[in-house]
């Protein structure tokens, strides 16, 4: 068999795992010819392509990014906006002429809403979840959640001394356009006094109800973690929750946003293992002819679920959800009732 593997949408540690264990499982264990496409779905319009081997998959199991570089090239949006099917049309075609009989799709929301629509037009299709925000449906985990979480909780760690020496409040903003599982793990393990993740909104007075009661009880310092797809006023939400608390408590504030440094740099011992048990199972299912899936995580076991159950829906973090009621039980305050 012939099988092309592309990395599509934002980077995250753990892609290199992947295509690792994609490529080596599919060359030495099952003798598949392997070709990597560059850019995404660009890529694949441009049969932007190498031949890999065994060898050009040495060496990159720890590395950051994606060997095969990526972009967030969505063939279907004209089509959806004009009902120009052009893109979709070259993509099947070169699919064929370059005789492949699958393509293993690495990448988030975005990426397996067109993996499923390319399985829809015929193309054999396997998917492989990618995404610091956990928020791929189908899948318990996804890789590069483990190493935002790390880096997430590292910078809280150090504003904790920052904050305690100066007697403020520090307003962190991590990643998380719609679900907030990164600042719910890295906000709990971070061990900070308010978290606000957009499942559960919150009301302001709250927040600052629970950070002067802080200041009564002699700690007037208190660290604040929220998620950026928070819903607020115009501008980033840290700007807002800042502004709103410095205004109400009259403390001294600070915000911190994270940002694009969540997502670089080498992936975990975790994420790396995820990787490569995620990227060793979509093999098989190529091996199996089982297309048009997805593969997953559920619980601590490697399966999968079809594409088209993963398109268009979201996995956010529930609200009643452990580590939070864990952590209002221990009176941290997630700005709600």
């Amino acid at each position: 068999m012939k099988i092309g593997i592309l990395s599509s949408g934002g980077d995250c540690p753990g892609i290199n795992a992947t295509i690792r264990g994609v490529g080596k499982s599919a060359i030495l264990h099952y003798g598949m010819e392997v070709i990597g496409i560059h850019n995404g779905f660009t890529g694949l319009l441009n049969r932007d392509i190498e031949v890999f081997d065994e060898r050009k998959l040495s060496g990159i199991l720890n590395l950051g990014g994606t060997v095969l570089g990526t972009s967030r090239e969505k063939p279907f949006k004209k089509m959806l906006d004009s009902g120009d099917q052009g893109k979709p049309l070259v993509i099947c075609r070169n699919y064929r002429e370059l005789g492949l009989d699958c393509l293993v799709c690495i990448g988030g929301n975005g990426t397996q809403n067109t993996a499923g629509k390319l399985a829809q037009l015929g193309l054999n299709i396997i998917g492989v979840p990618k995404t610091i925000d956990n928020d791929v449906y189908g899948t318990d985990i996804s890789f590069g959640f483990d190493t935002a979480v790390n880096i997430a909780t590292e910078a809280i760690d150090r504003l904790h001394s920052t904050a305690s020496s100066h007697k403020r409040v520090m307003v962190v903003e991590v990643m998380g356009h719609h679900a907030g599982w990164i600042a719910l793990y890295a906000g709990m393990a971070g061990g900070a006094d308010v978290i606000l993740i957009p499942e559960l909104g919150f009301d302001i007075d709250r927040v600052n109800e629970k950070i002067m009661e802080r200041s009564r009880s002699g700690k007037p310092y208190s660290i604040v973690v929220i998620a950026e797809g928070l819903k607020k006023a115009k501008g980033r939400p840290s700007d807002y929750i800042s502004h709103a608390i410095g205004k109400a408590t009259d403390l001294e504030v600070r915000t911190t946003v994270l940002g694009y440094i969540q997502r670089g740099g080498n992936p975990s011992p975790f994420d790396r293992n995820l990787a490569t048990r995620l990227g060793g199972h979509a093999t098989e299912l190529v091996a199996g002819k089982a297309f048009g899936r997805m593969v997953c995580m559920k619980g601590n076991e490697v399966d999968s679920v079809p594409l088209s159950e993963v398109a268009d829906r979201t996995r956010l973090v529930p609200v009643d959800h452990d580590l939070i009621k864990q952590g209002t039980r221990m009176g941290i305050s997630f700005g709600t009732g």
